[in-house]
């Protein structure tokens, strides 16, 4: 993409970059280089809108004073910066630029040329092709908070990777073989026969939460009393695979309807079928990172910094979990992928040295990350909810979209950074006030709409095209409207660094604090005025400000209304 932002601070950094380097010639023993040019917005507008603190790194380097190097280079003033307004030196060794007025109506041009393509970037084209696996559950019940705050933290950190130039592929990963599922078979059994007049308990590991009786109850209109007396390896796995499909496809409803959307699903049992899991064991002996031991196959885990070796296939050829997850992280990086990122429940802790060491004994160390998504605690008139598949006390990502709405479910699972326990307030995600942060974010967008519905309802259409053409952008210079031009400036290296850190927590704390420059702004600018250029001037702003809290929002997974 090509900013204004950026060819200015090109300019800016070269002509101090020269400053510089004329200096160095002038200090006593001094060498001729001289350091690079960083340019970083500041915290505080009292303080500049940018500054560098080159002057810090010249005078470590040639052993002068850094603050007399900063006078030096702020004693020409804006000479060959037009943007810049006016250059301070500031203790110990900072050159701070405020920019004119000028610099930031190109700002505001950006956003109205590249409307929602505004601040895209190429930030993390080098981060990938990255494919990031998040939710991978259980298909033994429906999909209960923490995974929900997991489909929200993925889909959230996929859009900001793509939105900053990452090939990014979000995976699923449905753990459909092994002990739960013959759980859920027995339990599924065992409430189909009791309906039918057999009265039979529940497995020891079952479940008993009334979802399992209405799988029963589907499973009976489907097949009558046909299983009741079936032998029993034919009824288990015929049982099992009816509701591991009914729970897979419920789940796909519900993460659809929560706006998660994968580009791939695997099943685990698929891998055992098509003799991937086979495959990646070879791959691995081949590697030399195996051993054998009492008819099994390990895994030399500790070669690879985990507390102790793996278990790959048990004595008698069954594989493990961690056999199935060779299979299947063997076959991303088979389809190309360079880096891989897992996002886990916080139950998985455990489990993140084996996955490493597992897939650098493929031949690629360093390239998995795991994020944990902690866990949620979810508040209902004011007590905590347990949250138990077992015990059937289950808070379900249904229920929360149900009660609150998928816009606020979708923000709040991401307005805490992921490794922090998250308490889910009910009462908060559904108040209409400014304490709700959805919603203060969201009606910010909604009031942006009816400024511009207004404009047009009082016969203000001409100024409105004006003010998308941004034809009087040099009459923005109150205060207020600097703050939030700042802040719209921000928005491209925000989902930058925000993505990189795996942060989404921090484009939630931006968005906000872009409804609140605009509120700011609305409550200390007359949009609608008599003077016709600053009414098309303010009108640029406002349309770059929904534009900028739109594409946060949409990042998000948060809709953007029109009305409130």
């Amino acid at each position: 993409m090509n900013y204004a932002y950026d060819r200015a601070l090109g300019e800016i950094a070269r002509e101090l970059s020269q400053r510089v380097a004329r200096l160095a010639p002038a200090l006593d023993g001094a060498a001729q280089a001289a350091p690079a040019i960083n340019l970083n917005p500041t915290r505080d507008a009292s303080h500049g809108d940018f500054a560098t603190p080159v002057a810090l790194a010249a005078a470590k380097m040639w052993k002068g004073d850094p603050y007399e190097i900063a006078q030096g280079v702020a004693a020409q003033g804006s000479d060959g910066m037009p943007a810049v307004a006016h250059v301070d030196a500031v203790r110990p060794g900072y050159v701070n630029l405020t920019m004119g007025v000028p610099f930031w109506a190109e700002v505001v041009r950006d956003v109205l040329r590249m409307g929602p393509d505004y601040g895209r970037s190429t930030e993390l084209q080098d981060a990938g092709p990255l494919v990031i696996e998040f939710v991978s559950a259980n298909p033994t019940g429906p999909l209960v908070v923490v995974q929900g705050r997991s489909s929200a933290l993925g889909a959230t950190l996929s859009e900001m990777m793509r939105f900053a130039g990452c090939a990014v592929t979000a995976e699923t990963y449905v753990n459909d073989a092994g002990a739960q599922l013959e759980a859920l078979a027995g339990s599924v059994y065992a409430r189909y026969a009791t309906l039918l007049g057999r009265e039979t308990a529940l497995p020891d590991n079952g479940y008993p939460g009334s979802y399992i009786v209405d799988i029963a109850r589907k499973l009976i209109e489907r097949d009558g009393p046909r299983w009741l007396d079936a032998p029993f390896e034919e009824r288990h796995s015929a049982i099992g695979r009816f509701a591991r499909d009914l729970i897979v496809d419920e789940q796909r409803e519900d993460l659809d309807r929560f706006r998660v959307h994968f580009d791939r699903w695997t099943s685990e049992a698929a891998l055992h079928d098509s003799g991937a899991i086979a495959l990646a064991m070879d791959e691995l002996r081949a590697s030399g990172h195996t051993f054998e031991r009492d008819g099994a196959l390990w895994l030399r885990a500790t070669d690879f910094g985990d507390d102790k070796d793996r278990v790959l296939l048990r004595s008698d050829g069954r594989p493990t979990y961690l056999a199935a997850d060779a299979a299947y992280h063997a076959d991303k990086l088979r389809r190309g992928h360079r880096y891989l990122l897992n996002i886990l429940g916080p139950d998985h802790h455990g489990y993140i040295l084996r996955l490493k060491a597992l897939v650098a004994a493929m031949g690629h160390p360093g390239s998995l990350e795991v994020l944990l998504a902690q866990h949620v605690t979810f508040k209902r008139a004011g007590e905590t909810v347990s949250m138990s598949k077992r015990a059937g006390d289950l808070v379900t990502l249904r229920e929360v979209m149900d009660q609150v709405g998928v816009d606020a479910a979708r923000y709040f699972f991401i307005d805490r950074a992921p490794e922090s326990h998250l308490v889910f307030d009910m009462e908060l995600a559904i108040e209409q006030s400014a304490k709700n942060p959805v919603y203060y974010v969201q009606y910010g967008h909604a009031r942006i709409a009816s400024i511009l519905r207004r404009a047009e309802g009082d016969g203000k259409s001409p100024l409105l095209e004006r003010g998308r053409a941004g034809a009087d952008l040099d009459r923005l210079e109150h205060k207020a409207e600097i703050a939030l031009i700042r802040r719209i400036a921000d928005f491209r290296r925000t989902v930058a660094a925000a993505a990189r850190a795996r942060a989404p927590h921090r484009l939630a704390e931006y968005a906000h604090a872009v409804a609140t420059d605009f509120h700011g702004f609305y409550t200390d600018c007359l949009v609608l005025s008599d003077n016709d250029a600053l009414t098309s001037a303010r009108l640029s702003l406002c349309l770059a400000a929904k534009t900028v809290l739109a594409s946060a929002l949409r990042l998000i997974g948060v809709s953007a209304p029109e009305k409130m």
